[in-house]
Parts: C-alpha cells; structure tokens; sequence
C-alpha cells in the first residue's frame, strides 16, 4: 500500500475504500428525510475520503481504515449540518409525535398502533405517516452514541454493532430493553438495517413493503425508543 518513499498509494486506497463511502451513506440514509440523496452522502463521503488519503499519519497509530472511516462519516455529518433540512415546525411535530408515543404507551400498557397514534394526534392517517418521512432524522436520535459495545440482547445483538463507547452499562441495557419492547416488525427492521447491514431496498423486500414504508417504520421505531428513553432517564 506504499510506495517506495513510504507513501500511501492513493489511487489504491481510493478505489478500496469507495464502498466504506457508500456504507456510511446507506448507514445515514435511513435515518434522514427523503429529500437527502444519496448521491449528495456519497460526494460529502468522497471528498471525507480524499482529505484522510491527504491527512493520514501512520506514525499516530491509528488503522488507515479507523482513520478514513472517521473523516468519511465527519465530511457526511458536517454537509447535514450545512442544510436546513429540518424546519423548525417539523422538530416541534417530532416531539409531539414523541410525548404521543409515551402516552399512550403508558395508558395502554404496550406501544401504540399508528392509526392510534394519528387519532390522538388528531390527524388522518396518512398525514401521520408523511409526518414520519419528515421526521426520520438520525438528529433526533444519534442511535449509534446511543450504545457501546456490549450487551446481549435476544434478537438484537446490539454487541455487534459499531457504536461509540459513550454510554455506561445500564444505559445500554436500557436501549436493549427498550429495542426489545418494540413491536415485532419494527425490531426485525432494526435488525436487518443495523444488525444485517441491509440496504433500504433489501429491508422492504423482507418485510413486504417499499423503502417509502421502511422509512416510515423507522422513524416511528425511534419515536418509540426516544418515548421509553425519555421515561428511564
């Protein structure tokens, strides 16, 4: 991977790390509005890529893999960062849509069905899952600082996931508690997405439904972790 002088070849580097470019895309994408291509990722992701091909110093320790992925995800959230992507009026219906979950959640005794959530919303159904699309923002929910490694959860084995080390033990085993509790679909979504690395395409062929719908599924998943995070904190 050097050349003679000690220099990472950077057309080889290049072409072997475009597909991490397109993983952090596709890892992002799920979590962002529609409106987010995921081409725009991709570019943001490449020039990350260019610039740790520029930066690297193997002499700090750090794998070129751990290093790339690091600038890759960073160029990804700070174009995010550029873009007025989510008003101000849709944040207000997320946390609406979030203190809605954990009520009825706490009434009933298990996690709402949407056509419930919509009608104490007081909004028609499909109003409500377009409310989702807008919502489905990993913003709301940095799901991957989260959870550290560790924990081993039945179905879900967030172990295997690659989160930061941030949170203590029982904060993670509440987000496994919490991923648990979530309705059947919902928890094989997050499973297949986070757990399987399947692509948005790939979930709806399993579950029956378009990656429109998958979105919405998400969203609504993360609605009812922040509800139950929310009431543990």
């Amino acid at each position: 991977m050097y050349t003679a002088k000690g220099r990472i070849k950077q057309g080889e580097l290049l072409a072997q790390y475009m597909p991490l470019v397109r993983r952090h895309a596709l890892t992002l994408q799920v979590r962002l509005p529609a409106s987010i291509e995921l081409d725009d990722l991709i570019q943001a992701g490449t020039v990350g890529l260019l610039e740790a091909l520029g930066r690297f110093d193997a002499a700090q320790g750090a794998s070129f893999a751990t290093f790339a992925s690091q600038r890759i995800r960073g160029a990804m959230v700070d174009e995010l960062r550029t873009r007025d992507w989510m008003p101000r009026s849709v944040r207000r219906a997320a946390r609406a849509m979030d203190d809605t979950v954990r009520r009825l959640e706490q009434q009933l005794g298990r996690p709402p069905e949407e056509k419930e959530i919509a009608l104490e919303l007081d909004m028609p159904l499909d109003e409500y899952q377009q409310l989702l699309n807008d919502t489905n923002s990993g913003q709301l929910l940095p799901f991957e600082e989260l959870v550290a490694d560790g924990g081993e959860p039945a179905s879900f084995d967030v172990s295997n996931l690659p989160f930061e080390k941030l949170l203590d033990e029982q904060q993670r085993q509440t987000l496994i508690a919490a991923i648990e509790a979530l309705p059947e679909r919902e928890k094989l979504l997050m499973a297949l997405y986070y757990q399987e690395e399947l692509n948005l395409k790939e979930v709806g062929a399993v579950l029956g439904v378009t990656e429109s719908r998958v979105s919405q599924l998400h969203s609504q998943a993360i609605s009812r972790l922040r509800a139950r995070l929310h009431d543990s904190a």
